[in-house]
């Protein structure tokens, strides 16, 4: 029998700033709700044995064993994430968590070493919105961590269409942004995918000081930042800034 282990946040603050965003940008939070119970009935209505609850925690334990258990530096790729800085970061033993679309820097370097910096690559937080460098990813199987919120029902589901139908399917761990405790999936705060990938590290146990941001910007938006508003996009950096503040992380 398989322990479901839980992913915590750092701190309480970490799900007051999603109730802040919602009240900032007026969304409703029944439509995150919904969006996570979809998920969740979605994944476990397939017969995709990793997807299986008790599987998803398997997920969990070999992401902790292999980004915890093991002193290495991790990179975040964020979305202003540039081709130089994976190539320097591969002359050491540094591994790599992609914020969603940000991973399609990989496959923009020189085919030579594209392959060396995709098998860093230990895992993906997604909320299904990176376009083409997160479907790479997954026909990758590359393990996602799966965000749901309000308004991005169809995208999940695009992105679940394309994982099932693939020979080997990703692992995948699911995320949510409500106070509510919903059995088989997790919050360990956070807002954007950058923001909410450090969060995902530190509740699975990454020491902060172990955890490098690459391409994380709060004053532009990057280059790998998916379909987006950029107006509405710069302000949702500035809720990402101050979660990373909560966090005490230097980017």
């Amino acid at each position: 029998m398989s322990i479901e282990i839980d992913l915590l946040p750092l701190d309480d603050k970490l799900i007051k700033v999603q109730e802040d965003v919602r009240n900032f940008f007026d969304w409703d939070i029944e439509s995150d709700i919904e969006s996570a119970e979809q998920l969740l009935s979605t994944v476990e209505g397939t017969t995709i044995e990793i997807w299986t609850r008790p599987q998803r925690s398997v997920t969990i334990a070999n992401l902790r064993r292999r980004l915890v258990l093991r002193e290495t530096k991790i990179a975040v790729l964020g979305a202003a994430v540039d081709e130089s800085e994976i190539i320097s970061m591969l002359e050491s033993p540094t591994l790599f968590v992609a914020a969603d679309g940000a991973v399609g820097v990989l496959s923009s370097l020189p085919e030579s070493i594209s392959e060396r910096a995709w098998s860093r690559l230990v895992c993906i937080v997604s909320d299904a919105d990176g376009g083409d460098g997160t479907i790479e990813a997954v026909k990758r199987s590359i393990p996602i961590i799966l965000h749901a919120h309000g308004d991005n029902i169809s995208s999940w589901r695009n992105l679940l269409e394309i994982a099932i139908n693939i020979q080997n399917p990703p692992r995948i761990v699911l995320t949510h942004q409500t106070p509510k405790k919903i059995d088989g999936l997790h919050n360990p705060g956070g807002f954007t995918d950058g923001d909410r990938a450090i969060c995902f590290l530190i509740a699975l146990g990454v020491p902060i000081e172990r955890i490098l941001l690459l391409g994380t910007r709060t004053d532009i938006v990057g280059k790998w930042s998916g379909e987006t508003n950029p107006e509405e996009k710069l302000i949702k950096l500035k809720w990402m800034a101050k979660i990373l503040s909560i966090i005490g992380i230097k980017y």
